[in-house]
């Protein structure tokens, strides 16, 4: 006999024996744990998508009788991550005394705020549109999910038929309807009606499974969705191919890429007419097989079905007409190309909402695409940060799943238009938009810093994502740049390795910065060394280095920077970390304070260029940053202590009593000062910010 594991083909089994037994009885925590690896496999349900509830006697906190609470996911939340704080708690009986007051289709709404009515654990997350779906049904535990097979059969041309040939009597089905009260009156019916049955089909939606235990529960989801996925790929070798074949072949991996990233900064600037978006991009087997077929141009138009699929990916993508082959190089031939069919999106979006919106309906919203198709090459998103790409990339990939499975059963079918507008315009819908936490000042931008890897390169790529900003971290040292991105979460921080003395090496950050986020916003120049000596013991070596680094390497990092923020149009920052050496004459200090001083009038000749394309360029200027400083671990401060007659340990307090404020200085003050140039001075450009506690001498005015 198969072992549990063996049992499964498509579906990953995660149930693990010891886990689930450390939670003994306590029911709350064994749904949330069925949540979770239920969450994990995006072929079952993607983030935020689906919910699942369990139902436990509890006292009432009034009488002290038992009563039956129903624990369900909140609003807004997602299965994968579900943790105790994100559930709602109702009283079960509450929740079904609300037939005696319901009034039919046009009550959903108002019923939606009867649910705090029925609320039992005053710490619940707000209730959201699917609880009566799982409060009118009697079962402990109950699972609503959007596998891709599922929604295979839900899509498909007479996709009640299917379900039967599947599952035979074993499973219910219910036509399409937008998720509320009705549609739990409508599972309590067909469970009724079909004493018995597993679970229940929705029509273009997904999945109703349930048991007596967590486990029954997630053995039977498990088992519905791989004798789905069986049948799918059963129908799929008896027709030979998918999607009608392949109508072009895909550029090698190596050529996507550079199309990709030359490509990301155009449309990131196209799709941001209304508000800056953050790119994602894929180039998965899945998705070059859709992209690349025949089957592409009949099947993309007609949008996605499930609602959790279009409510993050628009109704439609947009598809480029542009030649996988074609050279992008010349971006103003390649624009020319684009922007009329961008223009085409956005007025067909317009006219959808036009023909569909209601009196109450919301303003429409940004008409831009948030799903590019390039055959040959791969797939874009942009959406308002990366998380909300990434996602919604990813929900496109269940789309195009779903297609592949309702085409090799019968034909694929779409939400007629007018539904689909009803729940992207939905009011519940718009509310919740509203309820978006404020977002922080530096989000929808990319920040790429060199020297990044630790002191204050790393300081400033803290503070930049500490304030919403997506980073890309560059170094030389990959160690370093390793264990500096760890201490990001998911969606915010990127690296890559860069030698800021070499051309190549500074378009490779830039690409990665392009193919991870869809372009650079601010660039900020950290790299740097130190090299104190005095004139004769300067060797033309140590020259170079410096100049290297700190001037040509800036050079280099603002003229590639320049090229693709005027792909974007959306202008940008470029910050040079200099120092106060620039501006002061110090002894011992030739390479390093000519190198710093180049720095300064470089960012100043860069700001007389560029303010036209609304690029702004500024400098800050730090002094005596030796803790945390990466260029005090060397021979520098041994060279800066013998200059001044002192031991490397006197040097923190030396530089502090030398300025006004008495102050020691911080790689952190250096980040704020970045901060302050990024994301306060928005109308200020050519100037320079010391960070240095106040030294009179490097004042520049």
């Amino acid at each position: 006999m198969k072992s549990t594991t063996q049992r499964f083909k498509y579906v990953d089994h995660l149930w693990d024996d010891k886990k689930a037994a450390a939670l003994g009885d306590d029911q709350v925590a064994l749904f949330l744990y069925r949540s979770n690896i239920l969450g994990a496999d995006l072929r079952i349900t993607n983030y935020g998508g689906g919910n699942t509830s369990c139902k436990t006697i509890e006292k009432d906190p009034l009488t002290d009788a038992d009563v039956e609470v129903m624990w369900i996911k909140g609003s807004g939340g997602d299965i994968g991550t579900l943790t105790k704080a994100g559930i709602a708690g109702l009283y079960t009986d509450r929740l079904r005394d609300l037939k005696n007051v319901y009034g039919g289709l046009a009550d959903e709404d108002r019923m939606v705020g009867l649910f705090n009515h029925c609320i039992y654990d005053l710490d619940s997350k707000a209730p959201s549109i699917d609880t009566p779906l799982h409060g009118l049904l009697p079962f402990k535990h109950i699972d609503h999910l959007h596998p891709d097979a599922l929604i295979a059969v839900a899509a498909a041309k007479d996709s009640e038929k299917v379900t039967r040939e599947i599952w035979g009597d074993t499973m219910g089905w219910v036509p399409w309807q937008r998720p509320g009260f009705d549609l739990g009156l409508q599972l309590e019916k067909c469970l009724n009606e079909n004493p018995g049955i597993r679970g229940i089909v929705l029509g273009s939606h997904g999945l109703f499974t349930w048991g007596d235990t967590s486990h029954e529960c997630y053995m039977n989801s498990l088992e519905v969705i791989e004798m789905a996925s069986e049948f799918i790929e059963k129908k799929i070798k008896e027709n030979g191919s998918v999607f009608g074949g392949q109508k072009i072949e895909s550029l090698p991996k190596e050529e996507r890429l550079e199309k990709a990233a030359q490509l990301m900064p155009m449309l990131r600037g196209l799709c941001s007419s209304e508000n800056r978006m953050i790119g994602h991009f894929t180039d998965s087997d899945v998705v070059l097989e859709y992209i690349n077929s025949n089957d592409l141009e009949r099947l993309a138009p007609m949008g996605t079905s499930c609602p959790d699929h279009f409510l993050r990916t628009k109704i439609q993508p947009l598809v480029l007409r542009l030649d996988a082959k074609e050279d992008l190089s010349d971006t103003g031939a390649v624009l020319a190309k684009l922007r009329p069919a961008f223009e085409e999106y956005r007025q067909g979006y317009q006219d959808y909402y036009d023909s569909h919106k209601r009196e109450n309906s919301p303003a429409v919203r940004d008409a831009n695409p948030v799903i590019i198709i390039y055959p040959g090459v791969g797939m874009f998103s942009f959406a308002k940060n990366k998380q909300t790409t990434r996602v919604a990339n990813e929900f496109y990939v269940n789309a195009i799943n779903v297609m592949r499975g309702a085409e090799a059963i019968t034909e694929y079918t779409s939400l007629p238009r007018q539904e689909a507008f009803d729940i992207e315009y939905w009011l519940l819908e718009e509310a919740k938009l509203q309820r978006m936490p404020k977002e922080k000042p530096l989000s929808r931008k990319v920040a790429l810093v060199t020297g990044a890897g630790g002191g204050i390169g790393k300081a400033i790529a803290d503070k930049l994502a500490e304030e919403g900003a997506n980073v890309v971290l560059t170094d030389i040292a990959e160690d370093r740049l390793k264990e500096g991105v760890s201490t990001y979460g998911r969606d915010t921080a990127s690296y890559t390795v860069c030698d800021v003395t070499e051309g190549a090496s500074i378009a490779a950050a830039y690409g990665k910065a392009c193919l991870e986020f869809g372009g650079v916003d601010i660039v900020v120049h950290s790299a740097g060394l130190a090299i104190s000596k005095p004139i004769e013991d300067t060797t033309e070596k140590d020259w170079d280095l410096l100049q290297d680094v700190l001037v040509k390497g800036q050079f280099q990092l603002a003229k590639q920077a320049v090229a693709i923020m005027r792909k974007q149009g959306l202008g940008g920052d470029f910050i040079s970390i200099a120092s106060k050496n620039g501006l002061v004459s110090g002894p011992n200090n030739v390479g390093y304070g000519t190198s710093k001083a180049a720095q300064q009038h470089m960012a100043r000749l860069l700001a007389a260029e560029l303010g036209g394309d609304k690029i702004r360029v500024n400098t800050v200027n730090p002094d005596g940053v030796i803790v945390g400083s990466k260029i005090w671990e060397g021979d520098w401060a041994e060279g800066r202590a013998k200059a001044y007659g002192i031991t490397v340990d006197e040097l923190p307090a030396h530089y502090a009593k030398r300025n006004l404020l008495n102050e020691i200085i911080y790689p952190e003050d250096i980040a704020n000062g970045v901060f302050a140039c990024v994301g306060i001075l928005d109308k200020t450009t050519g100037n320079i910010i010391n960070v240095d506690g106040g030294m009179a001498n490097a004042f520049v005015r």
